[in-house]
């Protein structure tokens, strides 16, 4: 029988192109070789990168289907074959629908290694081959792998393919981290597909999705479509499903991170972007996240291009999705400003103890909307530390507190005790009264009299042998005592106070339901205020007056 051959067929410029200026980097040549495991139905794809004892070198080896060595010839040799055209673009066992199309991923490897060796099982026959760059170059159109082994007979559970890079270009970043972060940006990870990443046989780390999204202080996250309430006619808008994330602060131009990124099959298509020529919003700063639009696979036109950084938004369908993603980015920024917003003032009344939505509700309307734009700009919009926002707040409670009215009457502390809970509710006339009350009452108790009502009042205040003296503890600046008309007027003035405001609170209600004169309107708030002031100005007086 002749002897076998591999062959690959192609333009030598081809693979200089899609190959070694194309790929520059780990990630993406390790991405390209991942996505070949994924289409291969693997479960595990563990990364080994060596750069120990004079050599560097990395290995992919995956527990997927495998190659024969007719397939490897066929398929994989092939630059340029088009999978989903030649076999269909049905899912495959595992439900999959395959990322490949173009054929030019397995250029990448070149764009790090100049030489390579695939190792690959399947229906119990491995086969080896191995690639170097520099024999490529100089071979034609037509270059011929070395093989090592063909068909060689190995246990038929066994199967997979294992990659081995060699001749690893020097700078290349072999940080197990820094390859886990990059590959966790590009593939959206299944739970059944697990990827993990060794370093000169350290413990394997794994790689996983919500590495994509390490340090960020999440402040507001959407499932989309869920989360999403924009109203359109977009028909794919259910097509379009993912997780999008606003920050608590700006996210910083250095992660690369601002932005949606768009994916399509598990695997990124388009960097993160705005889809919007104008990327002047404030929003913006705060942004990121991705969506999947596995639909854009299925369009008969290519929109992906080759190197899956970004898509052709010039074609017809690109631009609709593009129109749509723009309106959803701008439904969210309503949304966001909302929600940062409530969430701002929630901790700003938890830090300042003062419940912000009940207090303006308990602001007169015309004050309300003095106060109420300045203390959400500073709640809401205002970037300061939390800490100098919540002593403004506090500042501002002190100067505008709830029912300022009422509070910046300076009111006697028994006055406010007693009248409080009526001013609130709106009985104007209760408070009047039973404050007036309490004040009959406080008189009664300091001047020892067992006597009730007017009586009382006027014995207590009497203008011979009063009770209670008013006056006695009055002095001029340098310590003589007034002149007795002026005493005598004081007194007089003060007796008259009292007897004029219990004749208005208590009289009153001998004839009419208190009801009615509560619901009447007679004692209007100012009314109530300016009498509860002249009842704290009395009680001030009882304070400082002398028993007689």
């Amino acid at each position: 029988m002749p002897q076998k051959e591999l062959t690959m067929t192609f333009e030598p410029a081809t693979i200089e192109h899609l190959g070694v200026k194309m790929y520059s980097t780990l990630p993406p040549v390790v991405a390209e070789l991942i996505a070949n495991s994924y289409d291969a139905d693997a479960e595990n794809v563990n990364i080994d990168l060596c750069d120990k004892d004079g050599r560097k070198e990395i290995v992919i080896e995956d527990d997927g289907k495998g190659m024969s060595f007719d397939e490897i010839n066929e398929k994989f040799l092939r630059i340029g074959r088009n999978r989903r055209s030649e076999d269909g673009d049905s899912a495959t066992d595992k439900k999959r629908r395959v990322i490949g199309k173009k054929g030019l991923g397995k250029l990448s490897f070149f764009g790090i290694a100049h030489e390579i060796e695939i190792s690959t099982r399947k229906n119990g026959k491995l086969n080896i081959f191995a690639m170097k760059w520099e024999d490529i170059k100089n071979s034609g159109k037509e270059y011929k792998p070395t093989i090592i082994e063909i068909n060689k007979d190995c246990p038929a559970g066994i199967h997979g393919t294992r990659i081995a890079l060699r001749n690893v270009q020097r700078e290349t970043d072999f940080s197990p981290a820094n390859l886990s972060l990059s590959l966790s940006k590009i593939f959206i990870i299944d739970p059944g597909f697990k990827i993990s990443i060794r370093h000169n046989s350290s413990e394997p780390i794994s790689v996983k999705n919500e590495d994509k999204y390490e340090g960020l202080n999440k402040e507001i996250e959407w499932s989309v479509p869920g989360d999403i309430l924009l109203k359109t006619d977009y028909e794919k808008k259910d097509g379009v499903t993912g997780h999008l994330i606003a920050t608590e602060k700006p996210i910083s131009p250095r992660t690369n991170m601002r932005g949606i990124v768009l994916y399509s099959r598990k695997k990124l298509v388009n960097q993160p972007e705005y889809f919007s020529d104008s990327t002047s919003s404030h929003f913006f700063s705060y942004l990121t996240g991705w969506l999947e639009v596995d639909f854009i696979d299925d369009i008969p036109d290519d929109v992906i291009t080759t190197n899956r950084q970004s898509l052709n938004w010039g074609h017809p369908e690109m631009v609709k999705l593009r129109a749509y993603l723009q309106k959803m980015i701008g439904w969210l920024e309503k949304d966001w400003h909302k929600k940062r917003s409530d969430k701002r003032e929630e901790k700003m009344s938890k830090a300042t103890g003062i419940n912000i939505p009940d207090w303006f509700g308990k602001l007169p309307a015309e004050i309300r909307s003095k106060v109420e734009p300045v203390v959400r700009a500073i709640v809401r919009e205002s970037e300061l530390p939390d800490e100098i926002g919540a002593t403004a707040v506090r500042n501002f409670y002190e100067i505008v507190p709830e029912y300022p009215r009422y509070h910046w009457r300076n009111l006697h502390p028994a006055v406010q005790e007693i009248s409080m809970p009526y001013y609130v509710s709106r009985d104007y006339y209760t408070a009047f009264f039973e404050a007036a009350k309490k004040y009959v009452n406080a008189v009664k108790s300091k001047a020892g009299s067992t006597l009730t009502d007017r009586v009382l009042l006027e014995n207590v205040f009497a203008m011979r042998k009063p009770k209670l003296s008013v006056t006695d503890n009055f002095k001029k600046p340098d310590g003589t005592k007034f002149e007795a008309d002026t005493i005598e007027n004081i007194g007089e003035g003060h007796r008259m106070l009292v007897l004029g405001i219990w004749t208005a609170c208590r009289c009153p209600i001998a004839h009419e339901e208190v009801c009615y004169l509560r619901d009447s309107g007679l004692v209007t708030e100012k009314d109530c205020l300016d009498a509860l002031s002249l009842l704290s100005h009395l009680f001030y007086r009882l304070d400082n007056s002398k028993v007689i």
